[in-house]
């Protein structure tokens, strides 16, 4: 069975190119645009979410968002691996309690090295 993963990304040509590289390493990709899709976890039922930290419209942060799955016990089981240019992503990504970060312009390897590792870890 594929693992699946959900990718939040409101730049069209990002969400393309994480699309093509996470498909042509086997994964099922669900795409969102928004953080809507984030209501409907128990739907989609991820095995990672890639989010962006800042999403259209505004007021819609990934980070804010990563914090509402991660406080409640029917989403929290969730990953989130935060994906930003933003200045002290490190510390957001913890404050949100994301399972991890990757700073963009992202190199390939390292991507594909985090996606990996967090979705093939064993559950505690």
């Amino acid at each position: 069975m594929l693992k699946k993963i959900l990718i939040v990304e409101d730049d069209s040509d990002i969400l393309e190119i994480l699309t093509y590289i996470l498909e042509s390493d086997g994964y099922e990709v669900v795409q969102s645009e928004d953080g809507q899709a984030c209501e409907h976890l128990l739907k989609i039922l991820p095995d990672l979410i890639l989010m962006d930290i800042r999403l259209k419209p505004p007021g819609q942060n990934g980070d804010m968002i990563c914090l509402r799955l991660k406080s409640k016990s029917s989403t929290r089981c969730f990953p989130v691996l935060l994906l930003s240019a933003e200045m002290g992503l490190q510390a957001l990504s913890k404050a949100c309690g994301a399972d991890g970060f990757i700073s963009k312009p992202f190199d390939l390897g390292v991507l594909k090295e985090k996606v990996h590792e967090i979705i093939h870890r064993p559950n505690l």
